[in-house]
């Protein structure tokens, strides 16, 4: 994000012109930015045989999955319409990996059939699969580590409380059901959690890995997940991803020899890809002040942002309407009839009724996480790209809320 004398601009792009196009609330995503984490990845692990496997969950919409397979990635699923929406988007089914939890072993079998690699995180599943294939599917198995990652309880998923993975104390019910059903096992995966600031997480992680993958021979991949954490204010600080580099492709590289021969190493950014590329923009219906706080309600809520709320997760907001203005002290607040806060006593230039706020990190699970609570409709997206923008989801009506309703005759 980028500011420009009185103008708030976003690649170049005149905020304010934006919302007199396309109205608010809105989502807008720069496929630059999505670009540019991407390189930074990349270019951190360029001494490994590493590849990206984007964990689609983040945002699905078919443009921003292009733009990432343009880039050079692969996919991480978690539901059968992840995978469909994947192959709609162009990717391989053997660039695409299924990691679900407790689904039935009928959406585990749908994916298999579509050629995508499997990666299972319970017993159950994993002695259902073996019955039934044998090993003539490969497949990945997730542990759990039981490591506390950073950030929120709700989106660390790799402590001994989680639901996610098979523990690493049942390692030997593993291979004891991996020898009876004679599984191919190609891959091994774990996933901490997100807000991972500590790059050790990352570092305690793999040696948990490496211990494991030494009970399996034949194994093609190691999977460390994600969990990279993005700034989310100007004065806040995101996982080291060039220490992290240099510090785990040696790891990495020297276990490899061990082996005996060279691994991919897999990660599942998600977050760290599209976040920082999205902007919410949502305008201010009203100032309103009582006796201990003044609040800018604008036109939206957790229905369109649900992450301040259900994570109490900060998003950086700026007046777009008035970007260098006087701070003053307000609580955002949104239009649904409960307690919606998306900032509580933050400072911001001194907002009037019809000023435009742009609320930073919205890429991801914004739009993915929103829903039509209030019966509202849900905001359109916009992409830019080569410095235009594209409209990439219109804005719903109530039409669309009713199409799947059906009106008794009573």
């Amino acid at each position: 994000m980028v500011q420009s004398n009185e103008k708030y601009l976003i690649e170049n792009i005149e905020v304010l012109k934006l919302t007199e196009k396309y109205g608010t609330p809105l989502y807008v995503y720069s496929a630059n930015k999505i670009e540019s984490q991407y390189k930074r990845l990349t270019d951190a692990f360029s001494t490994t045989n590493m590849k990206v496997r984007y964990a689609c969950k983040a945002l699905t919409n078919l443009n921003i999955l292009k733009i990432i397979k343009r880039c050079g990635s692969g996919l991480d699923t978690v539901s059968i319409q992840e995978v469909t929406l994947g192959l709609k988007a162009g990717f391989d089914p053997k660039e695409i990996i299924f990691t679900p939890n407790g689904i039935s072993i009928d959406e585990i079998n749908e994916a298999a059939a579509l050629g995508v690699t499997i990666n299972i995180d319970n017993i159950s599943i994993l002695e259902q699969f073996g019955n039934q294939h044998g090993g003539s599917i490969p497949i990945g198995i997730r542990i759990n580590p039981h490591i506390m990652a950073g950030g929120n309880y709700q989106i660390s998923t790799g402590h001994i409380d989680s639901k996610f993975g098979i523990s690493i104390h049942q390692l030997r019910h593993v291979e004891r059901v991996v020898e009876t059903t004679g599984l191919h096992v190609k891959g091994l995966h774990m996933h901490t959690g997100s807000e991972i600031l500590d790059i050790d997480v990352f570092l305690r992680g793999v040696e948990i890995l490496f211990e494991t993958a030494r009970g399996f021979p034949n194994l093609q991949f190691l999977d460390l997940g994600s969990g990279f954490k993005v700034p989310l204010s100007p004065d806040s600080e995101g996982t080291d991803i060039e220490s992290l580099g240099a510090e785990l492709s040696e790891k990495f590289n020297a276990f490899c020899k061990e082996y005996g021969r060279e691994l991919e190493l897999w990660f599942e950014p998600g977050k760290y890809l599209v976040s920082e590329a999205g902007t919410f923009l949502a305008k201010v219906n009203v100032v309103k002040q009582t006796t201990a706080t003044v609040f800018a309600g604008i036109d939206s809520g957790f229905n369109h942002l649900i992450r301040p709320m259900f994570y109490n997760a900060y998003q950086h907001i700026v007046n777009a309407s008035n970007p260098h203005g006087v701070q003053r002290i307000y609580t955002v607040s949104g239009y649904i009839c409960e307690t919606d806060n998306f900032a509580w006593d933050r400072k911001i230039s001194e907002i009037k009724e019809g000023d435009v706020l742009a609320i930073h990190n919205a890429g991801a699970y914004g739009f993915e996480m929103s829903s039509n609570y209030n019966s509202r409709p849900r905001p359109p997206e916009v992409l830019i790209m080569d410095g235009e923008d594209h409209l990439i989801r219109k804005r719903e009506e109530l039409e669309d809320n009713l199409r799947n309703q059906i009106l008794l005759d009573f």
